[in-house]
């Protein structure tokens, strides 16, 4: 099953976050610019033509964010988006975070 297929679940935190090799894991089956900072934000940069693209991506990455319950850090410029996802009640990453990753590249 690929990851843009699966829901993200809600977490209310008392669980680990994904440790080094799970997170390695992850990455391999999201698009290659996805990078982590620390091991506990996901981040990718997204750069258009104007910004009547960009937010349009950006509208349509809320949509997601809103179906799955799952919403990133979006920083918007002229033209580009910088999208960080981490899972707040665990302070680091988290399936759902590389789920949404999966789900933002089926957009992108």
């Amino acid at each position: 099953m690929s990851l843009a297929s699966k829901k993200c679940v809600p977490c209310e935190g008392g669980i680990p976050s994904l440790s080094q090799n799970e997170i390695g894991m992850y990455l391999k089956l999201v698009h290659a610019q996805w990078k982590t900072e620390k091991n506990t934000r996901l981040v990718r940069e997204f750069r258009f033509v104007n910004f009547r693209h960009t937010m349009n991506f950006v509208n349509r990455v809320a949509e997601i964010a809103e179906q799955e319950g799952h919403h990133p850090v979006m920083h918007i410029s002229y033209g580009e988006c910088t999208i960080e996802l981490w899972t707040h009640a665990i302070d680091g990453l988290s399936e759902n975070d590389f789920i949404l990753a999966a789900k933002i590249d089926e957009i992108a």
